[in-house]
């Protein structure tokens, strides 16, 4: 079954969902403020798209880190924060059956995934 991953108030997240539903592609939705990520899930996703594509420099939450944790080059120390502040993940995060990851949403890189 396709995830998508995000928070229910994001506008992005919402489009992403409208486009899915429109396809009439079956998702699960899993809002990561409320029911939380997994280290593993967090390792997967920046494995697969790399850190600096999962990680989101341009949010709210990234703005009013410490600078000393924004400084930071630790992979392990980012994905740990990741995993306790999910809003830090650029959103949303499409997870496929097969495994594939698309972070962020844009209907041409959607449709390329769901070619029929």
């Amino acid at each position: 079954m396709t995830t998508i991953y995000g928070i229910s108030n994001c506008d992005t997240v919402r489009k992403a969902r409208k486009w899915l539903e429109a396809e009439a592609i079956a998702f699960d939705f899993h809002d990561f403020r409320k029911q939380g990520l997994s280290a593993e899930q967090v390792a997967r996703w920046c494995a697969a798209a790399g850190l600096d594509k999962v990680l989101n420099k341009r949010g709210t939450t990234w703005r009013q880190l410490p600078d000393e944790v924004k400084a930071t080059t630790d992979e392990a120390a980012l994905q740990a924060l990741l995993v306790e502040q999910p809003t830090l993940i650029k959103r949303p995060v499409l997870e496929l059956d097969d495994g594939r990851i698309e972070i962020g949403f844009k209907a041409d890189q959607y449709a390329a995934l769901f070619v029929r």
